[in-house]
């Protein structure tokens, strides 16, 4: 299938249906058309957030364990999964199990990830690696925060505890993000490292009383000109998405020690530009603030957070609110 030959009416029921109260509505892939018309559109969306969050750890010299077996577990059409491991390389995996409460979406990620790398052992989980104390090396969670039940959300704290590493992915909206902060209070209670978006190992500064409107997203670059492609600008008008913003929230953690030394920042969202100055909110070891960054103090970091979606990580210091820079390290490139 191609994005010229969508089916329209099941895009409309999919989209009313994440609009609504899913977690109650039982699987809703109803045929295979629905998983390739959403594979092709909101999957291939949700894919430029997982890019945006590969990016970022590449550029932290983070990678997977050693021949991992990766788990997508509520898989839906197996977007994430795939995307992790056409980051990293097919070569760097010995085995993608998927896993969704819906058959359906079990055959199709299964029969995609296996057309997309045919040499790589690709099957469902089955019952006993799901309940068993085995570890596992790489846990892929992406947008099912929304759709635990208590049962859900017990299977996935104990998948949890057997990870080495977790890679998760939500929707950038407030509730999303506050969620996906508490996971990651227990996780890190629990014995993980905090890899990315934090640049340190402390509790989240979002919960420090008098946070509560803020929440910790970012906004990953779409495919370059889109707007010259008539199919997606056809996507974006009926399914009402500025095709420009695409908010998420993440957390990677690992058993391993995080490779991201002490004293660096990440920018939250993005940097607000004004005549000759940026406000910024910050995350650092000492918890969330508004910062000022002058343009005369740093030309370069100014000018390129008025470009970039994904600003990396900055080393400086800040007194009284305004930013000294003492360096960066900039994300990898979104290609052309």
């Amino acid at each position: 299938m191609k994005l010229e030959s969508l089916d329209w009416e099941v895009l409309d029921r999919l989209r009313q249906t994440f609009l609504s109260d899913a977690k109650s509505a039982g699987p809703y892939w109803h045929t295979i058309t629905d998983l390739e018309c959403y594979d092709l559109t909101y999957g291939e969306r949700i894919g430029w957030k997982w890019d945006a969050v590969v990016r970022e750890l590449k550029s932290r010299r983070w990678t997977p364990p050693a021949a991992a077996t990766v788990l997508d577990w509520g898989c839906g059409s197996g977007a994430a999964g795939r995307r992790v491991i056409d980051h990293f390389g097919a070569a760097s995996f010995s085995r993608l199990l998927v896993h969704d409460h819906s058959t359906l979406a079990m055959d199709f990620a299964e029969h995609r990830a296996r057309q997309e790398f045919p040499g790589l052992s690709v099957s469902r989980a089955d019952y006993r690696s799901l309940q068993s104390n085995e570890s596992f090396d790489v846990l892929v969670i992406s947008h099912v925060l929304n759709e635990l039940d208590d049962i859900g959300r017990a299977q996935l704290k104990s998948l949890c505890a057997r990870a080495q590493t977790i890679l998760w992915v939500e929707p950038g909206t407030h509730e999303a993000s506050r969620l996906l902060g508490d996971w990651r209070e227990h996780l890190r209670i629990s014995g993980l490292d905090v890899v990315a978006p934090c640049p340190h190992q402390g509790a989240c500064g979002m919960f420090a009383p008098g946070n509560e409107r803020h929440w910790c997203h970012f906004f990953a670059a779409p495919v370059p000109n889109i707007y010259a492609d008539s199919d997606w600008v056809k996507f974006g008008q009926r399914a009402g998405i500025d095709l420009r913003s695409l908010p998420y929230s993440f957390l990677v953690l690992d058993r391993r020690p995080s490779p991201t030394p002490d004293g660096y920042s990440r920018i939250i969202g993005e940097a607000r530009h004004y005549k000759g100055y940026a406000k910024l909110f910050n995350c650092d070891a000492g918890g969330v603030a508004d910062l000022m960054l002058q343009k005369r103090d740093a030309p370069e970091l100014f000018k390129a957070l008025k470009n970039a979606h994904e600003p990396g990580l900055q080393k400086w210091s800040h007194a009284n609110g305004r930013i000294i820079l003492i360096e960066t390290v900039e994300g990898e490139k979104n290609p052309d």
